[in-house]
């Protein structure tokens, strides 16, 4: 057989899809799984969005789009940006594409060769490492320890800043702790940036609106401005607005690098799906209100879970202030033996001894960079909430 690109030594599949493909394929052999692996909030896509892409379906809103996304999502996107951000891009500093992860993409390949380094805040999405690496650079942790409440150290960043660093990613709220970034650590982050202008600093602002205990959201162009010329701030609207499949984000950034992004991102798919164009509008554009709605919905199932955990004795539960994950830590696990029969040695042979024995779908934590953890989402009704968490104290209680 012939072979196939060195680039792809070293890249898998992403462990919650992994996770989530292998608790589908248990369902569908009759097995009842609790599945606690996914990142979809489980909300509908409002009414009046979906409506939006009938419309424009109708219309004969059918053809090709244009490459960097149509005028009026772009637009949608700029009064979004200053709305909710106070941050203006000019239409030229506005790039839409499949999704945030084909912004990030766009950007790692856009401007990463062999032997450049990205810093990466540790645990981390599973995808900012593997994409980085396609792009050749390396990866840098910084660990963000769960005593810290998962949040980045100024100092411990600096540390990890050299003249190889070619990004910086910022994930806050984070996943898959939900870890939150205040103001002050920002602004301390911001002064650490400013003595290092070679560095590229990509804010992943996916999980804006998925926000507790009133915390207050920022992002870094918006506390620091003077930096605004090497940040690229992404977002989109599968989170917040229950959009996963509809495959819309979009990002501001300096002009250079968004035609740069535009450029690879035409050699890979070109522009996206005029219909979800037009439902993004309509979610961007339409009311904001039940954003919020839905976050305090959020809240107390978070509140639920980090209930139930932490009375599993065995288990330290965070409590996260954002996003719809908890990341439990599970060191005093190691070292036992299942019902089955299975050693516990990682949080890896945790997961797939609590998907097999106990048929509860999760992430280990060894997938984000940070173990001995777990990642749960909680972005699900409260009785399989209930029901999971019952099924791990069930499990964790059976160790010996």
């Amino acid at each position: 057989m012939p072979g196939f690109a060195d680039r792809l030594n070293g890249i898998a599949i992403s462990a919650s899809a992994a996770m989530t493909d292998k608790a589908s394929a248990l369902k569908a052999q009759g097995v009842k799984i609790v599945s606690l692996s996914s990142g979809e909030p489980d909300f509908p896509t409002p009414d009046h969005v979906v409506e939006a892409a009938i419309v424009a379906a109708r219309g004969g809103d059918t053809k090709y789009p244009p490459q960097d996304g149509k005028p009026a999502l772009k637009k949608a996107v700029q009064s979004k940006f200053l709305r909710d951000n106070g941050l203006h891009y000019e239409l030229d500093e506005i790039l839409i594409a499949n999704g945030a992860k084909q912004i990030i993409y766009n950007a790692m390949m856009a401007t990463c060769n062999p032997g450049d380094e990205v810093v990466l805040p540790t645990p981390y999405w599973i995808s900012y490492a593997d994409i980085a690496r396609l792009g050749g650079a390396r990866i840098v942790q910084v660990p963000c320890p769960a005593g810290n409440d998962f949040r980045l150290s100024a100092t411990d960043l600096d540390a990890a800043i050299t003249p190889k660093t070619k990004w910086l990613v910022l994930n806050f709220p984070n996943n898959p702790t939900g870890a939150c970034c205040p103001r002050q650590d920002l602004e301390e982050i911001a002064a650490v940036l400013m003595k290092h202008p070679h560095v590229w600093i990509l804010t992943d602002d996916i999980y804006e609106h998925l926000i507790y205990d009133d915390f207050e959201f920022r992002t870094l162009a918006e506390i620091e401005p003077r930096l605004k010329d090497r940040v690229l701030t992404v977002n989109g609207v599968s989170k917040a607005y229950a959009m996963t499949g509809w495959r819309v984000g979009f990002c501001g950034g300096p002009r250079a690098l968004i035609a740069a992004m535009n450029n690879m991102q035409g050699q890979a798919t070109s522009g996206i799906n005029t219909i979800a164009q037009a439902a993004a509008i309509a979610a961007l554009e339409g009311p904001q209100d039940y954003l919020k709605d839905r976050a305090r919905e959020y809240q107390a199932r978070r509140d639920l879970v980090v209930g139930l955990l932490n009375a599993i004795p065995g288990l330290r539960c965070h409590t996260p202030q954002g996003a719809f994950y908890v990341y439990p830590e599970i060191g005093a696990c190691l070292g036992k033996t299942t019902k089955g029969g299975r050693r516990i040695e990682t949080d890896t042979d945790f997961v797939m001894a609590l998907l097999e024995e106990q048929q509860v779908a999760t992430v280990q934590g060894a997938a984000y960079g940070m173990s001995p953890f777990f990642r749960i989402s909680y972005a699900t009704d409260t009785d399989t909430l209930r029901e999971g968490c019952r099924r791990i104290a069930e499990f964790v209680s059976s160790l010996t």
